[in-house]
């Protein structure tokens, strides 16, 4: 894989995990306790064989920019690899990207360096750093050859209720070839193979690299153009050029496989949630596909006290390095690092990012708290939604979301 060149785009708002991504990207949004969203992607370039990768970044970037620096840090320039953070550089106009296809076209820099460092890449892969799954892109990008595609898409089979609205929807025929592409559409067209569900764009592409470039150039030059792979480059080039779907399932390394968008904080939630039941959908716990991240040096964690009323016990959660769990109770939630739970305290079916506080005594239930929070003694989140809502933001499935530095 030495002859792909890779971008991850890690530059997207990620309005609506506000207030998590108020002073963070996306892709840097802590999950699973210890990791950051953009680990997963970042892991299966890892585990492909990928070592030549550019993170495009751009709003809120520097939590991102410093894990990548902390815990990325792993490539060999020496043997000419390289993961490299690029933040907009207004090389081709004085503005920051517009789009998907804009960010990839004002870095197109950085592929014409790297055709005259390491020799013309035969595949450009460009990922999304911000959804959660296990992919081997190896088969793709083998597909993608084989096929003689200008460009291949990675699509996950899902239910037209859920991709309506929500996600790029393709229709193939029996090749896979692609015949036309849909950008959230409210009625999405069925799989060839079952009715009731459809091929969903997972915003994975493979792209023969002249028609990459040819394709940005025209899509630069449209003044009503909004600039997006899926919504403008991709629907020009149904038709035009080759075109195919590869399902997720010949790459997929999870037991069963599993793609999500965390992009909401109900999903953000739920998929944390499955992350504590007895067999998560999601597995952490691979060892033949770990998942990398950048580790504090923390130490274990613990739970304390054991007396009647007062016995520190965690039960279905997920607790990370450096929590204590004192004298308190812990159901179906996970503990970033350096989380404290004092005693007689009630976490349930919870998210809390490091450094939290629970205060004695306090109840917190269906709650995202985020970093440093300081719960005070004897308070409740989650039991009055109404009251909650004068003073955090509340999801549709009523969790409740307390921002840093909140005030109680």
């Amino acid at each position: 894989m030495t002859e792909v060149l890779t971008f991850v785009m890690a530059g997207g708002r990620g309005e609506r995990l506000h207030p998590l991504t108020r002073d963070r990207a996306k892709p840097a949004v802590p999950f699973a306790g210890v990791y950051r969203i953009v680990d997963f992607t970042l892991t299966n370039c890892l585990h492909s064989g990928l070592r030549h990768i550019l993170v495009l970044t751009q709003y809120k970037s520097l939590s991102l920019e410093r894990h990548l620096h902390h815990g990325w840090s792993l490539f060999s320039h020496a043997l000419g690899e390289f993961l490299i953070a690029v933040p907009p550089q207004q090389r081709t106009a004085e503005h920051w990207y517009l789009g998907t296809a804009d960010a990839i076209w004002q870095n197109w820099y950085s592929v014409e360096r790297f055709t005259m460092e390491r020799g013309e890449p035969n595949a450009i892969l460009i990922l999304a750093g911000d959804h959660v799954y296990k992919m081997d892109y190896r088969p793709m990008v083998q597909f993608h050859r084989e096929h003689d595609a200008d460009l291949t898409v990675g699509v996950f089979s899902v239910s037209r209720g859920e991709a309506a609205r929500q996600l790029g929807v393709l229709a193939v025929d029996g090749d896979l070839r692609v015949q036309h592409f849909q950008e959230k559409p409210d009625e999405p067209a069925p799989s060839p193979e079952n009715p009731t569900l459809c091929l969903a764009s997972m915003g994975i592409y493979v792209f023969r690299p002249e028609v990459l470039a040819r394709r940005l150039e025209e899509d630069a030059s449209l003044p009503t153009s909004s600039h997006d792979f899926g919504k403008d480059v991709i629907n020009r080039m149904v038709g035009e050029d080759r075109v195919f779907a590869f399902p997720f399932e010949l790459g997929n390394r999870n037991p069963v496989p599993y793609w999500r968008d965390v992009g909401t904080l109900d999903a953000y939630w739920e998929a944390h949630m499955d992350l504590v039941s007895i067999t998560p959908l999601f597995n952490l716990y691979d060892r033949s596909w770990p998942i990398h991240t950048y580790h504090e040096p923390w130490p274990p964690a613990k739970t304390v006290h054991e007396e009647p009323g007062r016995t520190g016990t965690a039960v279905s959660s997920l607790l990370s390095p450096g929590c204590i769990v004192s004298g308190s109770t812990v159901v179906r939630s996970v503990l970033s690092p350096g989380v404290r739970v004092n005693s007689f305290a009630l976490v349930e079916d919870s998210v809390l990012l490091s450094g939290v506080d629970v205060g004695r005594g306090a109840r917190i239930r269906r709650a995202i708290v985020d970093k440093g929070v300081r719960i005070p003694p004897g308070e409740n989140v989650g039991y009055n939604l109404e009251q909650e809502r004068m003073r955090f933001t509340v999801t549709d499935r009523g969790i409740v979301v307390i921002p840093k530095e909140a005030r109680f």
